[in-house]
């Protein structure tokens, strides 16, 4: 009784499609990228992003309604003329970062 299961169980993981794993340089994302979903959707980086910006600066308190602000200032500040083809990090350096 227990064979056929087992059989059918692995049946399952060799039948399993192989995922793709796939990196991104965070640092090569511009903003035309970060708001036409291109990379990944922009809620996902907002994320990462926060947690790399509080690992830095050794900050584990996470703030879910700060977060989403500062997602919408990085938005904000990608539609401004002249920052779409620049990287969202040095976006974030040039406005977030230096209003606080």
């Amino acid at each position: 009784m227990t064979k056929p299961l087992t059989l059918a169980l692995l049946g399952l993981v060799v039948i399993a499609p192989a995922r793709a794993q796939v990196t991104v340089d965070v640092g090569k994302i511009t903003c035309n990228q970060y708001l036409g979903f291109k990379v990944a959707d922009p809620r996902d980086i907002a994320i990462w992003l926060s947690g790399y910006y509080h690992g830095k600066s050794n900050d584990m308190v996470l703030e879910p309604q700060t977060l989403r602000q500062n997602a919408d200032k990085l938005k904000n500040a990608c539609f401004q003329p002249g920052n779409g083809d620049l990287p969202v990090i040095q976006v974030i350096e040039k406005t977030l970062l230096n209003n606080k």
